[in-house]
């Protein structure tokens, strides 16, 4: 048997001499893994981070689709208004902004058509920081958009984007959401 090993070892061209230094010392082995743990320190590092910023772009993403949506149901109901009215307001008052004053503050009320007991009004809650939605002779709201940080939101405004200070029918209704959202 020693023959056939002695015979192997020669004609594979293996002395014993390198055979016996193939096995690790104690350093190299300390060496690679301490290489290797830093490799997985470092993968699983980025993996925290990536999630990370997962968390954040999902909450700015979920305020940029609140807003989509808001302004989109928004504009619809102006484009088909007959008669819109820049004040300020909640859910069961309104003041139009008064005439020689800008038209700007924190509602808008739409009426779909020449009856101004049929209303939509939009408008900026101040306790909770919420843009909401109701119509004529409802006791509830609607929430359009959470985490509303700007006091006046509603503004009418020329084909220029200056604030006018009377209620004119060749206008324009600025809307301006400041979201804030953790």
């Amino acid at each position: 048997m020693k023959m056939e090993i002695d015979t192997l070892k020669s004609r594979a061209g293996l002395s014993r001499r390198w055979l016996d230094q193939i096995a690790f010392t104690l350093t190299e082995v300390l060496i690679s893994s301490a290489i290797l743990s830093m490799i997985v320190l470092g993968a699983v590092t980025a993996h925290l981070v990536g999630i990370n910023m997962y968390q954040m772009t999902k909450a700015k993403l979920g305020a940029s689709d609140e807003a989509r949506s808001a302004v989109s149901k928004l504009v619809d109901e102006i484009r088909a208004a007959k008669t819109l009215r820049v004040g300020n307001g909640g859910l069961s008052t309104f003041t139009q902004a008064a005439d020689n004053t800008p038209q700007i503050g924190n509602c808008v009320q739409i009426y779909m058509s020449t009856n101004t007991n049929n209303f939509i009004r939009y408008f900026w809650d101040s306790s909770d920081k919420i843009l909401k939605r109701t119509t004529n002779g409802s006791t509830a709201a609607q929430v359009v958009a959470n985490f509303i940080s700007n006091n006046l939101v509603f503004s009418a405004e020329d084909h220029l984007g200056n604030v006018i200070t009377n209620p004119q029918n060749n206008r324009v209704i600025g809307m301006n959401l400041e979201f804030f959202q953790i």
